[in-house]
């Protein structure tokens, strides 16, 4: 099966077909049971090594959103860049307090927002060799967990129409590798 954001066997390199696939099914699925396994088979690739991932379990959450946040805030904080890319480091750290403060209310209205913050905060870490389609594959070549990480959000749709339990999958798993990373 293709990769869902067209990195080929390249991908393969890195995870396991099973992963690809699993990926591949989670956009699309919106039955309950196939996209929770699906993402329990995306966070093992993420290194995660529990019963299960998309169980609900609020106290887990908790804990990602917090190491996310702290961990994204050092890194955000720590990445050196140009002073035209000063106010986007300024507004980077500000969304990032704003996802993560005080809890998420609502998996689904945070959903494009962090993919914002995301992709926001690996343009300053990388420049515009970001936009660049050949950067999924330099991701994976210089550091194949943070390639793979990449894969897995490059190839979730920004404006997807999923409800509150699929997106705070999509959200988490993303939220568990950054925490770990």
């Amino acid at each position: 099966m293709m990769s869902p954001n067209g990195t080929g066997a390249l991908i393969e390199e890195f995870v396991d077909e099973k992963t690809v696939n699993a990926l591949s099914a989670f956009i699309v699925s919106n039955k309950k049971s196939d996209f929770n396994k699906m993402t329990d088979i995306i966070a093992n690739a993420f290194g995660f090594d529990g019963k299960s991932f998309s169980h609900e379990n609020s106290n887990d959450d908790k804990k990602y959103i917090n190491s996310f946040a702290n961990n994204l805030t050092l890194l955000i904080q720590k990445t050196w860049v140009e002073k035209t890319d000063a106010a986007l480091k300024e507004q980077v750290l500000y969304q990032l307090e704003q996802l993560c403060s005080g809890g998420v209310g609502s998996w689904k209205a945070i959903y494009a927002p962090f993919l914002d913050t995301l992709y926001d905060a690996v343009y300053l870490m990388f420049g515009q060799q970001v936009k660049a389609d050949e950067f999924k594959e330099y991701a994976l070549r210089i550091d194949p967990e943070f390639g793979i990480f990449w894969w897995y959000v490059s190839s979730l749709p920004h404006d997807a129409d999923w409800g509150e339990e699929k997106c705070r999958d999509a959200v988490l798993l993303g939220m568990y590798f950054l925490a770990n990373y």
